[in-house]
């Protein structure tokens, strides 16, 4: 009798093993014959308000062309597009909660440092395991490091929208004047520093802005402590812990010193509510030497006709440069040069009725012409290597991203503390620019990490 029972609780577990074997395959092929099939994409874009350029194109070409198509295989489609107005941070506690309730739409755009934190929540799942076969000749026009923009822990969740770059900029005129080089390229800290102490003899002119304390926000991390941290060769977060008070840290502040400390940069601009506002203008009017930036300064900020910070002389006046690592071959992986980027992904939701056809609407939407399409003209950064080299070709500046940046940049980790992280490496700028040595900051930097992730989770 126990011999009986024995084999047949076997037989049953075989069996649901292979129905479980069977019913992850079979989900991943559900309803991939269907002749009659409704899509929802769900994007923080409204048309007339936020984001709008997305949304008209969404809604005027995306649908009607992936419609047009499916009607030609035979397949009537309706595609919804779930516009939204939403604060980010609003449309991401929205997307969360539509995935952990079974809901939401079927394909989702998220900022790439939700991803993390949406894949530990169970909320995402990697492409592969939602719709099967993920081969697309797509991916080999995306280059390898913005295709990091859509993965966590080396499992790809979705397909990069689009990415950027930070770069040195720099004023030719004011460099002229101080007799440095206009096609500069430094390859260490120290250069930076060394130009800027040229620069510092100029009257009027703050040699470097470098994005410091808490009023920068987010624009300290990215376009400051993060960049130079990748030029230490350690990234903030490894091996599952933050990075503490670490020689790297240590040394990225340091850097702030003898910006800050040694009259380079300008302490009070850090501290003003919109200092980086203020810190564009100053540009504009040849009042800054070198400022670390996004490819975004150059099309949106001094962009001669249409930018916040207009600069007429903006395509023979401004400079642009890679970011040194602290030193050759110091930077992550070996790199002599770094950079930090951001950016939105597509993803599949795990919950769609259609996973095999929500893949090929993802492929659409990331096309080459559907991506050259949703530019509406304007010259941009794309996660396309191909587009990129038609739309830029008239653009040296964002060619120079596109083809020196990408391929060696880096992302932020996509994890619920990174907000908390931030928060703290914005403080501890602001405490060395306020005078407190880099050992003081490091030290004051460790205690707020660990009061904000634990101490297991900083190394």
């Amino acid at each position: 009798m126990r011999r009986t029972t024995v084999f047949g609780l076997l037989g049953v577990c075989a069996l649901l093993a292979g129905c479980l074997g069977r019913t992850q395959e079979g989900d991943q092929a559900r309803n991939a014959d269907a002749k009659e099939i409704t899509l929802t994409i769900v994007a923080n874009a409204v048309a007339g308000g936020k984001n709008a350029r997305g949304a008209n194109w969404l809604q005027n070409w995306v649908i009607p062309r992936f419609t047009e198509q499916q009607k030609a295989k035979g397949v009537t489609a309706t595609i919804r597009f779930e516009q939204n107005g939403a604060g980010d941070e609003d449309f991401k506690t929205k997307v969360a909660l539509d995935l952990k309730t079974g809901g939401g739409g079927d394909i989702i755009e998220v900022d790439g440092i939700w991803l993390g934190e949406l894949a530990q929540a169970g909320q995402i799942k990697p492409l592969g395991d939602v719709v099967g076969n993920t081969d697309w000749d797509g991916w080999n026009q995306i280059p390898k490091a913005v295709q990091g923009l859509g993965e966590f822990e080396g499992r790809r969740y979705g397909v990069p929208m689009g990415t950027d770059g930070r770069v040195l900029f720099f004023n030719k005129k004011l460099f002229a004047q101080a007799g440095l080089p206009v096609d500069w390229q430094p390859r260490s800290w120290r250069d930076v520093l060394d130009a800027g102490a040229k620069l510092k003899a100029l009257p009027g002119v703050t040699p470097i802005q470098l994005n410091a304390g808490t009023a920068m926000g987010e624009a300290t991390t990215m376009q400051g402590v993060l960049p130079l941290l990748a030029g230490t060769g350690r990234p903030i977060h490894e091996n599952g812990k933050w990075q503490g008070d670490s020689e790297q840290v240590k040394d990225v502040l340091e850097l702030y010193r003898e910006v800050y400390g040694g009259g380079l940069g300008d302490p009070v601009l850090q501290q003003e509510a919109k200092g980086r506002d203020r810190s564009f203008a100053l540009f504009s009017e040849n009042r800054i030497g070198i400022l670390l930036e996004s490819d975004y300064f150059w099309r949106s900020v001094v962009e001669p006709k249409n930018g916040v910070a207009k600069m007429p002389d903006r395509d023979t006046a401004v400079g642009w440069a890679l970011v040194p690592a602290r030193q050759p071959g110091a930077g992550v992986g070996g790199q002599d040069f770094v950079s930090m980027s951001g950016g939105g992904v597509r993803v599949v939701n795990p919950n769609t009725r259609y996973p095999r056809q929500a893949w090929e609407f993802l492929q659409f939407l990331n096309s080459a012409e559907a991506v050259k399409e949703s530019l509406a003209g304007a010259a941009q950064l794309t996660q396309r290597q191909d587009v990129n080299d038609e739309v830029l070709a008239g653009d040296p500046m964002l060619t120079f991203v596109a083809e020196e940046v990408l391929p060696i940049t880096r992302y932020r980790p996509g994890l619920a503390d990174y907000p908390k992280v931030s928060a703290a490496l914005q403080q501890a700028t602001a405490d060395v620019v306020a005078g407190k040595s880099p050992d003081e900051a490091a030290k004051a930097y460790r205690a707020a990490l660990v009061k904000a992730v634990g101490e297991g989770n900083v190394g």
